[in-house]
């Protein structure tokens, strides 16, 4: 038995999707789920994520930046830019998309334009 504050990470996001199941949703939403995680945890919340949807037959949307889970988990991408669809389609249409800020993404790759090091700072700083 432990407190919340004695909780991990991990474990508190274990715990509020038991608090979600209790409810047998048809649909469940993930708020960017491994936000604050390791790798290897990430991972295993990945497969939790598949397993609830193959056990429970449930519709699953997943909000992430994490290319690692999208790949694990995805059925189907919708990426978004500036608030607008820029992708929509399986991961193989997606690795294949030709789009420039969903090769970017993929890539990993920064803008094309370029900041000095003096520029970053004076962004950061607010002057």
């Amino acid at each position: 038995h432990f407190f919340p504050a004695q909780l991990s990470g991990g474990m508190k996001k274990r715990a509020g999707l038991a608090r979600a199941l209790a409810l047998d949703p048809e649909l469940i939403f993930f708020d960017e789920p491994s936000a604050g995680l390791d790798p290897v945890t990430a991972a295993g919340l990945d497969e939790l994520i598949l397993k609830l949807r193959n056990v429970f037959q449930m519709t699953i949307v997943v909000v992430t930046h994490e290319l690692a889970s999208v790949f694990a988990i995805a059925d189907y991408v919708i990426m978004l830019d500036m608030g607008e669809v820029i992708f929509s389609g399986t991961l193989e249409e997606l690795k294949a998309s030709e789009h420039p800020r969903v090769r970017m993404f993929l890539e990993r790759r920064p803008e094309q334009e370029a900041y000095s090091p003096d520029d970053y700072f004076k962004v950061i700083a607010g002057d």
